[in-house]
């Protein structure tokens, strides 16, 4: 092997003087055992006249190939080109050999151009064939073993491009259908899934690689299931889409999607709803560098809006989605004007400048703070951004005419245990009270659960957790979510906003709810571990109980109560929740206001309480300034003070 080594790290120009040579003597070589072969005689090496005749066949013959392409072709990826060069140029090396044989009286044996064009393609070709074979096999063994399933078009392209990386080595199809059972593509046997263990176990499979990019999450999912006992790291293939527009390659291997085990297709969006707010209109979407307003945004741009205005506070957040969307932008060549414009939705006098400015039409309203543990740790901020945020934006958009006012709400505003989740139940509570009032702006509201890869997502730390091994760290063994992608929620948003009369709470069906610690053994499993626990002590990865957190629920809910009715669409739902009137909604958030300014905590408690939220706390008062000042004056002992000082101070 330090031979072929040696060949392939020449130089190209010294790899073609190279085949150059070796064809030479393969010409002369096959020319020679031809006649040896037909005449049975080694005396017509000492014959003159077939000198003279392999002198005129050897430069013919290599000029052909030369014309012929051969040698620009790369051996390690000989194709049909290359093989079409070599037959070809054995061709022309035949029809001049028996040319000139005729001009030169050489005599030669009417069946020896046909022995000779055998023995050059076997030798040519041949040659050529097993370098390839050496140097693929050779590339191969410095890879991970990995078995394919799925033995369709994607499957063989995958293998293919495999076969030719130095990281993993396919050793073997397996594929559902039955009739392809047995047989043999590109040298891999194709297998029943059934004994996808005993081939793990014989070819030292690593992982297990799934080639089936078309096909539905549910028929992934079931496949994931079966995988899942094995222990084997599983990875898979970009979406299909991805593949057609170029975006990923077969050879893009990655992990297993978590949707993949959630196992749920996603509804195709219907284009005049995506497009009813914003195709030719001014768009706004707020807090445009998170999770779901940076989706948002990217969902918008395709509907070309005329201008997208982005408003964020983080200034990296801006930067990064705006730099994203004016590069894609570019690449499909859209006429949408991008506006990056940094403010805080606490700042009303920037947010109606924004909209009267730029005369928005369309509003999507999703800064917010949403993990649950740090707004019980900031309650005032929590609040302020959350309601009085979200009421700012209502009332520059009502006052700028703004047509269409979509809230980003949460599942978490359900029967509530957590000040988050009370915030965001206000913050609907201010939309519906603000329907009531006017018939400017279209206000809703969309009510979903946890959306996979967002920021604070239990799965990219779960993988970060796995990668470190362990231990994977979950907060009760009973906690469950709702779980949706982020592209089909935003769909889902800009759809729910179009079919907005006023004043709607709409509920986005999320599927089955799901078990955090199964999706923590799922992870675990397909990322090629055993879990360590009490039938397993020599497993890789254990699994830890931290407790809830501060406001944490074991279930989420999507309704407040079974008043709930469908819609056109077959994922969004409406609601009828109950709700304040403006005024009463009004009084009670002046005095949340006065309570907030005054860092008054007992009181921003009881109003919330108040509220026909349905707040439930768990917890007592969370916030870590309030609970600092608390410890602080328990610590601290008054001083002894004679009856002039208390006077002094009574007087002063």
């Amino acid at each position: 092997m330090d031979l072929f080594q040696f060949l392939f790290s020449m130089k190209r120009s010294n790899k073609r003087l190279v085949s150059v040579l070796f064809d030479t003597t393969f010409i002369a070589l096959a020319f020679w055992l031809a006649l040896m072969v037909r005449v049975d005689s080694a005396e017509v090496l000492l014959q003159g006249h077939y000198w003279l005749l392999l002198a005129t066949v050897i430069p013919i013959s290599l000029v052909a190939f030369v014309k012929l392409g051969l040698y620009r072709a790369v051996l390690r990826y000989l194709g049909t080109q290359a093989l079409s060069a070599i037959v070809g140029g054995v061709l022309v090396s035949t029809l001049s050999l028996v040319f000139f044989a005729y001009f030169l009286d050489a005599e030669l044996p009417r069946t020896v151009p046909l022995i000779y064009a055998a023995f050059a393609i076997v030798m040519v070709g041949g040659s050529r064939a097993l370098m390839r074979s050496m140097v693929g096999r050779g590339i191969n063994r410095r890879g991970e073993p990995v078995i394919i399933y799925g033995a369709g078009v994607s499957g063989r392209q995958t293998a293919m491009a495999l076969a030719q990386s130095h990281e993993y080595h396919p050793v073997a199809f397996v594929d559902d259908d039955e009739s392809l059972h047995g047989t043999v593509i590109q040298g891999l046997h194709i297998h029943s899934p059934s004994i996808i263990r005993k081939l793990i176990a014989q070819k030292h499979a690593s992982r297990v690689l799934l080639a089936l990019p078309s096909a539905s999450r549910a028929r992934r999912q079931h496949i994931l299931q079966s995988l899942e006992p094995l222990s084997v790291k599983v990875m898979t293939l970009p979406a299909m889409s991805d593949l057609v527009s170029g975006d990923k390659l077969f050879s893009d291997v990655k992990e297993v999607e978590i949707e993949d085990l959630l196992g749920r297709d996603a509804v195709e969006p219907r284009p005049d709803l995506m497009a009813a707010d914003i195709a030719g209109k001014v768009v706004m979407v707020t807090g445009a560098g998170g999770s779901i307003g940076s989706e948002l945004c990217r969902q918008i741009l395709r509907q070309e809006p005329s201008k997208l205005v982005l408003f964020e506070l983080s200034e990296y957040g801006l930067y990064a989605i705006e730099r994203e969307l004016q590069a894609r932008k570019a690449e499909l060549n859209l006429d949408v004007e991008i506006l990056p414009l940094m403010g805080s939705v606490q700042k009303e006098n920037r947010l109606q400048a924004v909209m009267d400015a730029f005369g928005v039409n369309t509003v999507y309203h999703a800064a917010a703070y949403k993990h649950v543990p740090l707004v019980e740790h900031n309650v005032v901020e929590g609040v302020r951004n959350n309601v009085f945020g979200t009421l700012f934006t209502a009332r520059a958009a009502i006052s700028a005419g703004v047509e269409t006012f979509v809230l980003i709400s949460t599942d978490k505003a359900v029967r509530p245990t957590n000040v988050m989740g009370t915030t965001k139940r206000m913050a609907e509570l201010v939309l519906q009270a603000l329907a009531e009032t006017q018939n400017t702006t279209r206000f809703c509201m969309v009510r979903f659960g946890n959306v996979l890869g967002s920021s604070g997502s239990v799965v990219p730390l779960f993988r970060k957790q796995i990668a470190n091994g362990g231990p994977v760290t979950v907060t009760h063994p009973e906690i469950t979510r709702f779980f949706m992608t982020i592209p089909e929620a935003s769909q889902l948003v800009i759809q729910a906003g179009a079919m907005g009369k006023g004043g709607d709470v709409f509920v986005l069906d999320m599927g089955q709810s799901v078990k955090i610690v199964d999706l923590a053994r799922k992870m675990i499993r397909l990322s090629g571990f055993d879990i360590r626990d009490e039938h397993n002590p020599d497993g890789d990865i254990e699994i830890c109980y931290s407790g809830l957190r501060p406001g944490e629920k074991l279930y989420e809910e999507l309704l407040i109560g079974d008043d709930v009715m469908g819609t056109e669409h077959e994922r969004i739902m409406t609601a009828n929740e109950t709700h304040l009137p403006w005024d009463k909604l009004h009084s009670l958030l002046g005095k949340l206001d006065l309570a907030c300014h005054a860092f008054d905590h007992e009181s921003i408690r009881a109003l919330l309480l108040e509220a026909p939220t349905g707040f439930s706390p768990t917890d007592g008062i969370c916030d870590l300034v309030w609970r600092e000042k608390g410890i602080q004056a328990q610590s601290s002992e008054p001083l002894p003070m004679d009856k002039k000082t208390v006077v002094e101070l009574t007087s002063a």
